[in-house]
């Protein structure tokens, strides 16, 4: 009998309630316990769902009290009972919790917002499965990086890419953040070129790449408009469109599925209704992509709560199994849960 690699999530929030329940879903993997700084409604989930709860930061026992909550203990605790801690904390706090993680003498996977100092090698399971293997810290890049990571995994080693550019339409903030703006208007990214095409080369070193970006009112997804200029020329518009359907955590919809733009997109992921609702794929247009000579131009949208879950579970596998194998892992964790093999 396999013994199951023993997991734990720093970070009950956006990212890692999803990857809970990912991991939770794995048959390879047990999760041990969850972590909130101060008691919520999120917190409170996590307890109906029998998930032990810990405490991070200066969280307060006598809080999650008050508030009904009972909790197994502090982080330091739970990385005691573990293999490995996938960090969902805050942007750049992870950096901070690397050296408890360390101390521990745990595996650690972080997320894109952190720098990639913070770990042995950037990761994407289509991408650099291999670079993970073995590895003690390792960092899952953004969710608008892993987007374009997929996209050029596709698309490389088929035809190659003299150069690639897009520009990333991004969504202002998550739904539940009803803080943040703006509530109307258009902001362009004044870092020119953006930061995602060097997070892009942390996966692929020798890619040509330039991004920029803007901000728009929406909550719903980012859109990236693309513009790839191919080596090795396909013949048609429909060989890129097969490669796309053939690949895993792709969906390409069709015309007559009427999905015109972000909104039916999640409409389409409510009606599925997998994890929460969520969109884990790519979303590729077949009215949104035209390949002209070496030009290959095309629209992917990218929902930036969900889409670096499976690459989250990836990792673990890889981190923890020297053995491990892409394409067995990203199978065998699309059918866990809940996704395509190849969409189209």
């Amino acid at each position: 009998m396999t013994t199951k690699v023993r997991v734990a999530v720093n970070g009950y929030g956006t990212i890692g309630k999803r990857v809970a329940d990912a991991v939770a879903r794995q048959s390879d993997m047990e999760l041990v316990g969850v972590t909130k700084t101060r008691p919520s409604f999120e917190a409170r989930r996590a307890a109906e769902k029998g998930y032990p709860l810990y405490l991070a930061g200066d969280g307060a026992e006598a809080d999650f009290a008050a508030a009904g909550l009972s909790v197994a203990g502090r982080l330091a605790d739970l990385l005691k009972k573990i293999d490995l801690v996938v960090d969902a904390s805050p942007d750049k706090v992870g950096k901070s919790n690397a050296a408890l993680y360390r101390a521990a003498g745990v595996r650690a996977v972080f997320q894109g917002g952190e720098k990639s100092d913070v770990a042995e090698t950037s990761f994407n399971a289509l991408g650099n499965f291999a670079a993970a293997l073995g590895k003690r810290f390792v960092r899952v890049v953004s969710c608008n990086t892993t987007g374009l990571a997929r996209a050029v995994a596709v698309l490389s080693p088929k035809w190659g890419v003299e150069h690639w550019e897009a520009t990333l339409v991004r969504r202002a903030a998550d739904p539940a953040e009803s803080k943040r703006g703006p509530i109307n208007g258009i902001l362009p990214t004044f870092q020119l070129p953006s930061h995602h095409g060097p997070d892009v080369r942390t996966i692929f070193p020798e890619l040509s790449i330039a991004t920029t970006a803007v901000v728009v009112p929406t909550t719903l997804m980012h859109v990236h408009v693309n513009h790839v200029r191919l080596r090795r020329p396909p013949g048609s518009t429909a060989e890129v469109l097969a490669a796309f359907r053939a690949a895993p955590r792709f969906r390409v919809f069709a015309p007559w599925e009427h999905v015109d733009g972000t909104p039916q997109v999640m409409e389409f992921a409510r009606d599925r209704g997998i994890g929460f609702n969520d969109m884990m794929e790519n979303v590729v247009w077949e009215e949104g992509l035209k390949l002209d000579g070496p030009d290959l131009y095309f629209f992917q949208a990218i929902h930036q709560e969900s889409i670096v879950v499976p690459e989250n579970i990836d990792a673990i596998r890889a981190m923890t199994n020297p053995s491990a194998n892409a394409a067995a892992s990203i199978a065998q964790t699309d059918r866990a849960l809940g996704l395509a093999p190849a969409a189209g």
